[in-house]
């Protein structure tokens, strides 16, 4: 292995992490004239930012524990990633199906009407009540259950909103380096310097920084021990969540929401055409975060639960896929349950913001949700401003993700050109595109005139011409960042095809950014 000491000047700050906290504050941080550094260990958003349950919202249930200030910041930004990521993000109809057993009708009008008013609403619509023996949306619920609640929240793509905010964060002059890992960090005067594995070159690197931010997510605890004199008072608890892809059962385009027994808050919701996302459990995990897996256990549980609300039987064989993640929360109350312990985020600073102090800060965050990255990232920015006097104001809440400038007559509009200047484009691929890559879809197709112009069909929707994409434009590195993260191919394609793909990308055939 060979050693690269990087002799540029240092950066104002970097990034250790390269999740959606971390991409999101070096997006923010670079608009304002920083200069930036991510450094991720693995692919950008493969922990926990790809392994959400794929919702932007305001978190319904956590009104019963009194976090109103979380609520209502995350119910505004449902409406600000609407309107910077329109072709990521739309909004969801969610059908709670009410339990008497669970929670009172009273309890859950209270919160919906809170959840209708606190974050002030202009593109998504109210909460209303629902017969479910009489309304559409209850004839696969068990007759047993006679009432609900219908109410709107916000899908998102949450590996796809990752890239985007890494591409802004590029283009506006930051370093995202993935693949490599943080192999300790100490002082020298005023700045870091930070040792680097380059895991994809096998080489080790060194960068220079006036300033640290430790977005490292379910490895923050480790980043800290190994930087030299630094300590915390603070600690993440870590909890794994579970989900099932399964195949869809339901008719129409909304979601549900289940109350289990343990009075835990289950979602359902329609995933691409005909497949639906069921999760997500909740167990305190103690082992390495990159190991987690769904164990048969949590499977069993998710399966109970549905058919405890719907007609039918729903097994294992209905199941496509599943996935797990580690959230690292906020440790605020060793006693809580993990359910129960909160998803607000807290910072802690470790050095001096003084501008020509020899203690160069590193600032780190524990917990946090994809939600409220970007306010995240506001908070933190406004945190070392002292040691960065000359940064910008605040500025990403109106400016579009990569994508997103789709102009001001909706995406739905702008879906109906781009599908009628590439007629030739069979419909789920023209939607398979605009979903994924929004305005950006244009260059992915530039000279393309026909399927033929698009290279090896490989299955599904996936074509040569997006995977050379991927691998020049959005750091893929390996087969699975294609197939899993930055679009979910593996769903639709045979293990056969899988693998005559990922032997063509390591043979070398899309010329992977180094």
């Amino acid at each position: 292995m060979t050693t690269n000491e990087n002799n540029n000047a240092p950066a104002d700050i970097c990034i250790i992490g390269g999740g959606i906290n971390g991409v999101g504050f070096a997006r923010d941080a670079a608009g304002r004239g920083l200069s930036v550094a991510l450094v991720e260990q693995y692919d950008l958003g493969e922990g926990t930012s790809s392994r959400t349950g794929k919702y932007i919202h305001g978190g319904l249930r956590y009104l019963e524990h009194y976090e109103f200030r979380l609520v209502r910041e995350a119910l505004k930004e449902r409406e600000v990633i609407l309107n910077i990521a329109p072709h990521l993000a739309k909004p969801l109809r969610l059908v709670l199906v009410h339990s008497a057993a669970q929670r009172p009708a009273w309890l859950v009008k209270l919160g919906l009407f809170l959840y209708d008013r606190l974050g002030g609403r202009r593109q998504i619509p109210g909460s209303q009540s629902l017969r479910l023996h009489t309304a559409p949306e209850g004839e696969p619920v068990r007759k047993t259950f006679r009432a609900g609640f219908a109410y709107w929240d916000v899908w998102a793509d949450d590996a796809r909103l990752v890239i985007a905010n890494a591409k802004d964060a590029a283009r506006k002059g930051a370093r995202i380096l993935p693949r490599r890992r943080c192999i300790s960090a100490r002082r020298e005067t005023n700045l870091w310097r930070i040792e680097l594995e380059n895991t994809s070159a096998g080489k080790h690197e060194t960068l220079r920084a006036r300033a640290l931010f430790n977005a490292a997510g379910p490895w923050v605890e480790q980043v800290i021990q190994n930087s030299a004199g630094v300590t915390s008072d603070l600690s993440v608890r870590l909890v794994k969540g579970s989900h099932l892809i399964m195949k869809k059962w339901w008719r129409g385009d909304h979601g549900y929401v289940l109350q289990a027994e343990d009075r835990r808050i289950i979602f359902v919701n329609p995933y691409f055409d005909d497949l639906a996302l069921v999760g997500t459990t909740d167990i305190p995990y103690e082992g390495r975060p990159e190991d987690v897996a769904m164990d048969q256990g949590e499977v069993e549980y998710l399966l109970a639960i549905l058919n405890l609300h719907f007609d039918g039987e729903l097994n294992e064989s209905h199941i496509v896929s599943r996935y797990s993640g580690v959230r690292p929360l906020f440790d605020d109350d060793a006693n809580k349950s993990a359910s129960s312990v909160t998803r607000d985020y807290r910072f802690e600073l470790n050095g001096s913001l003084q501008p020509d102090a020899d203690m160069a800060p590193m600032l780190s965050v524990f917990g946090g949700k994809l939600t409220t990255y970007r306010k995240l990232a506001e908070f933190a920015l406004e945190k070392l401003r002292p040691k960065f006097p000359h940064m910008g104001a605040p500025w990403t809440a109106n400016a579009p993700l990569p994508g997103g400038d789709i102009g001001g007559d909706g995406f739905a509009q702008w879906l109906a050109r781009f599908r009628a200047t590439h007629a030739w484009l069979p419909s789920s691929l023209a939607q398979h595109y605009a979903f994924c890559y929004g305005s950006e879809a244009e260059q992915l197709l530039a000279g393309a005139s026909s399927l033929a112009d698009l290279g090896t069909h490989f299955g599904g929707q996936l074509y040569a011409r997006e995977a050379e994409w991927l691998t020049r434009q959005e750091w893929a590195m390996t087969p699975e960042d294609i197939l899993h993260r930055r679009a979910k191919h593996h769903l639709f394609l045979t293990e056969t095809q899988q693998a005559h793909f990922a032997a063509r990308f390591l043979a070398g055939d899309f010329s992977p950014k180094a």
